[in-house]
């Protein structure tokens, strides 16, 4: 299923960039529901490009029909992503930790002036497909439903955060 969702923050786009990327910022992603804190595991930057690896874990309800499939407390994942600082160009993709043959997903995240300036547009475009006969298409509508819900919340997030900086 592929997917797209666009964010617009309150901020010049170094602003946005320079949060997006910094680990006291995804401390505070800690305060959205459903995903739990995120967990910096390494990250690495030059001239050029910022990457890192940040795991989650999925806190929210899981239906009867999911437990039967899966165990909601291994519903956690590493995003990998490489940030090329010319091109706002971050490109990405998800290693579950567990049920890894059950899901891949992948895309790209695009940062873009607004506003003379002023404000950002994210564009995330991206590919998930969920391995689980009958059920995979739902399966994949209900993260894609997240991810817009967790970015809708993000935006708010964000946008506090550089008003506090």
């Amino acid at each position: 299923m592929r997917f797209r969702i666009e964010q617009r923050f309150r901020g010049a786009l170094p602003d946005v960039e320079a949060a997006l990327f910094d680990p006291a910022f995804l401390t505070r992603l800690a305060t959205l529901p459903k995903l739990g804190a995120p967990e910096l595991l390494d990250q690495e930057s030059d001239d050029t490009s910022i990457r890192q690896r940040v795991r989650y874990q999925f806190t929210g309800d899981v239906s009867s029909a999911v437990r039967r499939v899966v165990d909601p407390r291994r519903l956690t994942w590493v995003e990998e992503s490489t940030h090329d600082l010319t091109t706002h160009v971050t490109t990405w993709r998800i290693v579950p930790d567990h049920y890894g043959s059950m899901i891949r997903c992948g895309g790209t995240f695009t940062l873009v002036p607004e506003g003379e300036g002023t404000t950002t547009r994210r564009i995330a475009e991206g590919d998930i497909k969920v391995n689980v006969p009958l059920v995979g298409g739902k399966v994949e509508r209900a993260i894609v439903s997240g991810l817009e819900e967790h970015a809708d919340a993000e935006v708010d997030v964000l946008d506090r955060w550089l008003a506090e900086s």
